[in-house]
């Protein structure tokens, strides 16, 4: 898949007063004053919308927040950005997932060359320098992946379920995780989109 990682907005605090009312400073402070890494991001993020902020911006201020404070998990890295992409397909579960992960899906939603093996252990390589290592796969049921590429920060984890919708149709779920910036994260809403449009005029015709 293609990446233009490039956040929405540039996250600074001139950009930030301009949107929200206030710097990256104020509201860093603002969260110091209310014992905010204790409460956590969501709680943050309540707090930021019920100040009438866009939702952009209160996902992006609570994660920053976390970062000027270098809050890290075991492994050393941020908690990072996560998105989630959902696309209902008008195709049975089975037929759904078979066409996910055949080669003519792969190519489809991930781009012509991606080469993989599905299953447990298993590699997987794309076209643009992606490669990822399949951790679990439970047939038409989810995958869950280890996912790099040569311009992202570090890993990240994606997640994909399949969602039997009355027999007739398919959701499918993808939750891209740990993501490290935000250019990383708006980027990959976008090409996830993208790919999830191709899965769809593909498997529906």
């Amino acid at each position: 898949m293609k990446y233009n990682l490039k956040p929405d907005f540039p996250i600074d605090n001139a950009t930030s007063k301009k949107e929200t009312g206030k710097t990256l400073d104020e509201w860093f402070a603002e969260f110091d004053a209310m014992d905010g890494l204790k409460k956590g991001r969501r709680a943050l993020s309540v707090y930021l919308n019920e100040a009438g902020v866009d939702p952009w911006w209160c996902n992006t201020i609570s994660v920053e927040y976390e970062a000027a404070r270098d809050v890290r998990k075991k492994d050393g890295l941020l908690e990072g950005y996560f998105i989630c992409a959902t696309k209902t397909i008008g195709a049975p579960l089975a037929d759904t997932y078979r066409k996910f992960t055949s080669p003519e899906g792969l190519a489809a939603w991930m781009g012509e060359g991606t080469r993989a093996e599905i299953k447990d252990g298993g590699s997987l390589t794309g076209p643009d320098g992606e490669k990822a290592t399949l951790t679990r796969v439970r047939e038409n049921k989810d995958l869950r992946l280890s996912f790099e590429h040569p311009d992202f920060t570090a890993p990240s984890v994606i997640d994909v379920q399949f969602h039997d919708k009355a027999g007739k149709k398919t959701m499918v779920y993808i939750l891209h995780q740990r993501l490290q910036t935000k250019a990383e994260a708006d980027g990959v809403r976008e090409a996830w989109g993208e790919a999830c449009d191709r899965l769809k005029k593909l498997i529906e015709g």
